[in-house]
């Protein structure tokens, strides 16, 4: 264990005006909660159909994209969620080395501060620009609870600004008003904007008295008019999985996305009023872009509109097997994760709306995208300038009743699986429909923008990435992916490779760096506990691969499950992990007991794999 106090000093690189010209122009594309199953595309790479495992699915857009670049099938974030796995990519570090575990602010001002794509774009004579959800919590510091954006993007039109105003069909969990006069919040509630200009809007909680009898049938009209469907989970029973939204197509929170870049891009050179309201300044048509596009869709609430959800009217889903005695050789962390958002207590045609509006959703996300790429081509074109595209499908996955749930935040295969397109106007770079099946991670974002753009890496320290340029030239360059989260049910790491999934508890602590326990407290306990107390799971995925029977703790496999939790405890809790207190200017920690433990490679000794068996009370789970 140490403190690292070393800080990096980076000289901005001067990049001559005869060189910004062969930049490409780059639009950076990121869903939120897509599976890519939701693509056509991806599905008839991986089966030779366009439907997915559970039924239908509508994406002419992407599937156009994919068959001119590349699709790279097997993408797999570095967290469970959001916010963390999109300070993965920004910061091009595992978050075991940025620090940024869960959804808590980090900020710039403390030693061990990550450098970010858009600011070495910046430096390298880009236009960094951000239209939707950033979503990767990395502000500057001005005092604890006083946070301020980075700044590198400019313009910085973010989902919550365009939620605000009238170009969006919903807006959610907003106070309304103040109890004597005191800025108490009253409570939260729920507000639709409709086509002839009506807002509707409800309570779902108060803090200063009942809802009323009215005031509950009024929620009840309104819902049953946007036939909304909502979770049956203990963690957040007000989440919205199906409905309709009460917009018109272009008219929702993802449309005004598409619309405020589609401003900006309009407005080269010239000064304008961004749909949000704010001044902004239209691009320089002598310099480079970098477009970062971050759409809301397919997260909750999953709201298609009427056009797109009527093509869905009728089709009919296979939902995914669940057994209860799955949970049965769960642990105790995980069998709570999954009672927390358990889709099996739904009815059959609940099950039906959730998969099919989930689906509807991303067949308008795709439309979305469509007009986002032909606004990109065109300016481009216009401007006779190089472009690549990078679209990455998902931040994370999602579970449509896969392990009994619909959700995310699970160490499973819909999780943290995923895919990415890449086109470039140069197709020696990328060829077009070029299908790509080795590993790549989205640590691999950075220095992929890196190589596009001519920006020598070294100005980024300390990347975890491989540019997706040396996968599709070279082949595979890892034997396994990794990642972890500090949120929901504990701070669990996970290991994937071809034949098995692994995963464990690596911190004994429920809350983060500075919430009860100090930065590299107890640094070796998920190495040194007892097995039973890390909540190992297993998976044996050459004879089940939807991981449906935990055998970490079966006999046959507890020298495989000791390895991997040895070999990824070294590399999480060992090589080079960064804990900080972010709520503090600069108190943290680095470890480094094994450092060089990720090296890409297993290495499994051949006498402690078993042969493929499960416990004979579960063996039917998987036939």
């Amino acid at each position: 264990m140490k403190t690292w106090l070393g800080v990096f000093i980076i000289g901005t690189l001067a990049v001559s005006a005869g060189a910004k010209t062969k930049q490409p122009n780059i639009l950076w594309i990121i869903t939120d909660d897509q599976r890519s199953d939701s693509i056509g595309a991806y599905n008839m790479a991986m089966t030779g159909k366009a439907e997915s495992e559970l039924g239908y699915v509508e994406s002419p857009n992407l599937d156009k994209l994919a068959s001119e670049g590349v699709l790279f099938t097997q993408a797999y974030c570095n967290s469970l969620a959001c916010a963390p796995s999109r300070s993965s990519m920004h910061t091009g570090k595992y978050v075991h080395r940025n620090g940024m575990y869960g959804f808590r602010k980090a900020h710039q001002a403390a030693d061990c501060r990550s450098r970010v794509i858009q600011e070495v774009m910046l430096e390298n004579g880009y236009l960094p620009s951000m239209f939707g959800k950033p979503g990767y919590y990395i502000f500057d510091w001005e005092g604890y609870n006083q946070w301020a954006p980075l700044g590198f993007y400019k313009p910085w039109i973010t989902n919550n600004d365009l939620q605000e105003t009238d170009g969006s069909d919903f807006w959610f969990n907003k106070p309304w008003g103040t109890h004597n006069g005191k800025g108490m919040v009253l409570g939260d509630e729920e507000v639709f904007r409709f086509p002839d200009g009506r807002v509707e809007r409800y309570w779902k909680s108060r803090a200063d008295r009942e809802i009323t009898a009215e005031e509950k049938a009024h929620r009840e009209k309104i819902e049953t008019e946007l036939d909304i469907l909502r979770s049956y989970t203990r963690q957040n029973p007000d989440l919205i999985l199906g409905g309709v939204s009460p917009a018109k197509t272009g008219d929702t929170l993802d449309g005004a996305i598409v619309k405020s870049m589609q401003d900006y891009l309009k407005n080269a050179g010239k000064k304008y009023t961004a749909v949000n309201g704010d001044a902004a300044t239209g691009p320089d048509p002598e310099k480079p872009l970098f477009i970062h596009l971050g759409f809301v869709f397919p997260h909750t609430p999953v709201l298609p509109t009427r056009e797109f959800r009527d093509r869905f009217a009728g089709k009919k889903y296979k939902v995914p097997a669940y057994d209860p005695k799955e949970e049965e050789l769960m642990p105790g962390s995980l069998k709570d994760l999954r009672n927390d958002m358990d889709f099996s207590r739904m009815t059959d045609a609940e099950k039906q709306q959730a998969i099919r509006d989930y689906y509807a959703f991303c067949a308008m996300g795709d439309h979305y995208i469509g007009q986002a790429v032909e606004a990109f081509q065109a300016y481009s074109e216009k401007h006779k300038q190089e472009w690549a595209i990078v679209y990455l499908c998902g931040d994370h996955g999602w579970h449509l009743g896969e392990q009994g749930i619909e959700a995310k935040f699970g160490p499973w295969f819909q999780t943290t699986h995923d895919s990415i397109i890449v086109v470039s106007s140069d197709k020696k770079k990328f060829p077009a429909g070029k299908v790509v099946h080795d590993w790549v991670e989205y640590v691999d974002m950075a220095p992929t923008f890196y190589e596009l753009a001519g920006i020598d890496a070294s100005t980024h320290p300390g990347l975890d990435g491989i540019s997706l340029t040396k996968t599709l030239n070279d082949g595979p360059q890892r034997e396994y992916v990794i990642g972890e989260m500090n949120q929901v049910r504990g701070d669990r790491a996970y290991l994937r490779c071809k034949d098995f999934a692994f995963a464990f508890r690596v911190r004994p602590f429920w809350g983060k760096p500075g919430e009860g326990y100090k930065p590299g407290d107890k640094i070796r306990w998920g190495l040194d506990a007892k097995p039973e107390e890390v909540d190992m799971s297993l998976y044996d995925l050459r004879i089940d691969p939807k991981e449906r029977v935990n055998v970490a703790y079966y006999e046959p496999y507890k020298e495989l499950a000791a390895f991997f939790r040895n070999k990824l405890g070294s590399i999480v809790l060992g090589d080079g992990r960064v804990e900080c207190d972010w709520t503090k200017e600069n108190e943290f920690t680095v470890s480094d007991f094994a450092k060089g433990a990720h090296d890409r490679k297993l290495n499994i000794p051949a006498k402690i794999i078993p042969k493929p068996q499960l416990p004979e009370e579960f063996a039917a789970l998987v036939k």
